[in-house]
């Protein structure tokens, strides 16, 4: 399961992630700086990814452009390293279960769910 983290979320919070997680990539390796919404959903498509942000505008993306890929959104304001890794970790079966139902498409976490 490869995550695409996007611009908003810190680079180095990937280092922590479970190994479930292994191939996952950030927006800023893949497309640099300043990557439009549309570019960071072509990407994750291309790449196979599931994108994880705190944007909430690529709920509306999947309608309008189609699925793959899936989204996992994260409530969280301001996060630390540490709480998106602790979220992440906490969720890893449920975001596991949710990229392997063909029926879903996102997913919305936040850390008292």
């Amino acid at each position: 399961m490869r995550l695409l983290f996007d611009e908003n979320l810190s680079e180095s919070a990937l280092a922590a992630l479970p190994p479930s997680f292994q191939g996952s990539a950030h927006v800023r390796r893949l497309l640099g700086d300043g990557a439009t919404d549309r570019a960071v959903w072509q990407a994750a498509r291309d790449g196979g990814f599931t994108i994880v942000t705190l944007d909430s505008d690529f709920e509306a993306l999947g309608p309008l452009l189609g699925h793959p890929p899936k989204v996992v959104w994260l409530g969280l304001h301001n996060p630390s390293n540490q709480r998106v890794h602790a979220l992440i970790s906490a969720k890893a079966d449920v975001i596991a279960a949710f990229i392997a139902d063909p029926t879903t498409s996102f997913l919305a976490l936040r850390e008292r769910d």
